[in-house]
């Protein structure tokens, strides 16, 4: 017969079986959510807590957002672009992106940042990452992010992503939304990357030079993967809901966008020298 002591123990540790399994299940389901492929051998906790952390921050967006009556809808902003010509490689310059992504990019990832483990995943201090966002509103292209004034890369990086989710219209516009992610859900190859390249062409130019110029980039983040631990499907978990909002959706229909979102991403990287 069990003794009372070891009835006790049995009570103290029920609880504590029970939050590992509702754990368990709840990355099962972000897993499902996300549409990844888990074998046996789940991620490292190194790896899965961020993500765990930056994928329910986002999955509870789309609740909140789909929960909203019409007219709580925040106003979205149609700002038309203006382009100035510039020489260097990439985008003409916008004035409505100001220097902000350009300079991010050109001064801090691209030049010093491709190495860093976690890149774009592992998230800088908030209250940095707004000090930067506001200095290029402020100064733009003068602003000093080198790593005498933020030794943190991953403070530049939490900015790029922070401007890129604030747009009023996500880099994959509203517009061409629906043919992204009907090109996402193809099985042959070859209808895919036609698809895409339609979906592509229904961007507004500000639109496609963007994301042409961040694909391109990206794609360099992969070829470094062997220092960074960040390949095409990690990028794509963590900009597939940066670069794309589902339009005016139901929650239902926003959660299952998820996985197809971090495909069209995905897509976009690995077949970046074929689809721009």
């Amino acid at each position: 017969m069990p003794s009372r002591e070891s009835y006790e123990v049995c009570q103290e540790e029920k609880p504590l079986v029970q939050k590992a399994k509702r754990e368990a299940n709840q990355e099962d389901i972000l897993a499902a959510a996300l549409g990844m492929r888990m074998g046996p051998q789940k991620p490292s906790a190194t790896f899965w807590q961020p993500l765990k952390l930056f994928a329910y921050s986002q999955l509870t967006s789309l609740v909140r957002r789909a929960s909203l009556k019409e007219s709580d809808w925040p106003s979205r902003s149609e700002k038309a672009h203006n382009f100035k010509v510039h020489t260097f490689r990439g985008p003409h310059w916008c004035e409505h992106c100001a220097n902000f992504m350009w300079g991010l990019m050109a001064q801090g990832v691209k030049c010093t940042g491709l190495k860093s483990e976690g890149l774009y995943r592992i998230s800088g201090f908030s209250e940095s990452v707004e000090e930067v966002k506001s200095r290029f509103d402020k100064d733009g292209e003068k602003t000093d992010i080198s790593v005498n004034a933020y030794e943190d890369i991953n403070i530049i990086t939490g900015a790029l992503k922070l401007y890129l989710r604030d747009l009023p219209v996500p880099v994959i516009s509203f517009d061409a939304y629906p043919r992204f992610i009907e090109a996402a859900k193809l099985t042959d190859a070859e209808k895919k990357l036609e698809a895409f390249r339609e979906a592509l062409a229904l961007l507004p130019p500000p639109h496609a030079e963007t994301l042409k110029y961040l694909m391109a980039h990206l794609k360099r983040v992969t070829q470094n993967e062997k220092f960074n631990l960040m390949n095409a499907e990690n990028l794509a978990i963590i900009f597939g809901p940066t670069l794309m909002r589902a339009p005016n959706t139901d929650a239902i229909t926003a959660l299952n966008d998820i996985r197809y979102q971090r495909q069209v991403v995905e897509v976009l990287i690995k077949k970046e020298d074929v689809l721009f």
